[in-house]
């Protein structure tokens, strides 16, 4: 599931500085090789599992080391062969000697390092918009197996222990928001940039371009301009003490997977808060999961938790329908109460987004009256036809530095115009470009491995070969049975 983590190389070495520094002030700076060599086999353990590594992988584990030390010089290449010997978690030495020293000392300094780890971990996990269901397991089961350790040893526990998967789905603030107390407390470098990060303003314009140069999309945009343009005029009649009717800015946006709502509601609530409708402009992005508990009255809690992270931004809800889908006794119901309640107690700080398959929304919509009064502007997200999918293929191999032979060029056209042609119910759209394109990485990586020498441009061309599988266009015989598609668990942004 998407999340709302993704960082720039540079952004990303800032995050691991603090979160690193904030563990040594409380742990031993000379661990600093070791547990840079930790988080590094995670990271390859956690990307591994989510297709293979990219250059975008690549240029974040040259951002894992910590103050002081030398940056790394990974290449795509080493970085691909190093992935595959890192495919079981193995809890490091030091962290065994922490716990016990723990024990002695009524300390938590291994506490601290798993949740350390574990904010780490999703913000790397995270660098391609979206955490998969195969990357949070991983990271749920580092934090158990660390956590086991603590509990054998039997550290002193006085917090929860962290769950990866909350993090997932309910948009909670990582290590230093949630532990900003012991982060400031030393001073420094840390609290000011977190400072300046709660008071700085999205970019108007800037996010205007990024919508800009969306792939396809056009009615979304215009859409999107529309509601920016009647919210800046509501706002300079409000100044001239003119009257300004009622509007409901919450929203459904419509349409199959991987159409970019996810996308489109994060710039949303950046330009809302760039014009002083939201006080933030953060994206909490959740799903059934993230607001329905198993039990009577804890749905409420949990409901309420994510609306309070999400304030000051836009709360988005994907398969919102799922909501009203259990029948009268359903726990869905009463997320949908405590949710309208809180849209009415906050409607000057509070954007709600829910999204999904048109006929499905336009029920559930209409099931609830306040739900109907509430959400009253739609945007339909078309399905991307070929060329646009193959104009989204050609941004993601340019962003990660992938040249195109004439002849892969041609290929991939035809590849994407079929895809397009013969899409089914299972169509991904731009979620099958980026399953492609990290297809692609890794054949290209396994064929550009098997040479002796290769050169720059070996590592950046990609060949027809590198677009499928070399046992694709094989003669299955006609008694064989037919293949089940898998549905892609993550989202395009």
């Amino acid at each position: 599931m998407p999340t709302t983590w993704s960082r720039s190389p540079e952004e990303f070495h800032k995050i691991y500085i603090a979160n690193t520094d904030a563990f040594y002030r409380i742990g031993s700076a000379n661990l600093a090789p070791e547990l840079d060599d930790f988080m590094t086999k995670c990271a390859l353990s956690l990307w591994s599992r989510s297709g293979g590594i990219t250059q975008r992988h690549v240029d974040m584990a040259n951002e894992i080391y910590s103050r002081g030390r030398a940056k790394p010089n990974w290449l795509l290449w080493n970085l691909t062969s190093a992935a595959v010997e890192e495919d079981v978690f193995l809890p490091p030495v030091f962290f065994w000697n922490m716990a016990e020293s723990d024990v002695k000392r009524r300390t938590e300094s291994s506490r601290t390092f798993i949740r350390m780890t574990t904010n780490i971990l999703l913000y790397l996990a995270a660098v391609d918009d979206d955490v998969t269901y195969a990357e949070a397991s991983y990271i749920t089961e580092c934090t158990d197996r660390l956590t086991a350790i603590c509990d054998t040893t039997g550290v002193k526990k006085s917090r929860e222990g962290l769950n990866p998967l909350d993090y997932v789905t309910s948009g909670e603030p990582g290590f230093q928001e949630k532990y900003k107390t012991q982060v400031q407390a030393s001073g420094g470098e840390a609290k000011a940039e977190s400072a300046a990060e709660e008071t700085k303003k999205p970019d108007f314009d800037a996010l205007m371009a990024e919508l800009e140069d969306l792939v396809g999309l056009e009615d979304v945009k215009k859409d999107v301009k529309n509601l920016m343009n009647l919210v800046k005029v509501r706002q300079l009649r409000s100044e001239n003490d003119l009257p300004v009717p009622p509007m409901s800015l919450h929203m459904v946006f419509v349409g199959n997977p991987g159409t970019g709502k996810t996308t489109v509601a994060r710039l949303v609530s950046g330009l809302y808060a760039a014009i002083g409708v939201l006080s933030k402009g953060q994206l909490v992005e959740v799903d059934r999961s993230g607001l329905v508990a198993g039990y009577v009255g804890q749905t409420a809690l949990k409901t309420q938790e994510v609306i309070k992270s999400a304030l000051g931004g836009v709360l988005f809800i994907d398969e919102a329908y799922s909501l009203s889908s259990g029948g009268e006794n359903d726990f869905g119901r009463e997320a949908i109460e405590t949710l309208l309640k809180a849209m009415e107690d906050h409607r000057d700080d509070l954007i709600v987004i829910v999204a999904g398959y048109t006929v499905p929304m336009e029920k559930f919509i209409s099931s609830n009256p306040g739900l109907e009064s509430r959400f009253n502007k739609y945007i339909f997200f078309p399905d991307y036809n070929g060329e646009q999918l193959m104009a989204m293929f050609r941004k993601r191999c340019d962003k990660n530095g992938y040249t195109l032979t004439p002849e892969t060029e041609t290929a991939a056209v035809e590849f994407f115009k079929r895809l397009y042609e013969e899409r089914d119910d299972n169509f991904g759209n731009g979620r099958d470009v980026r399953n492609c394109f990290e297809d692609m990485v890794v054949r290209q990586a396994n064929r550009v491995a098997a040479m002796e020498a290769p050169t720059k441009e070996d590592l950046m061309t990609v060949l027809p070969q590198d677009l499928e599988d070399s046992e694709e266009g094989e003669e299955v015989p006609e008694d064989a049975p037919a293949e089940e598609p898998a549905r892609s668990e993550s989202a395009e942004g």
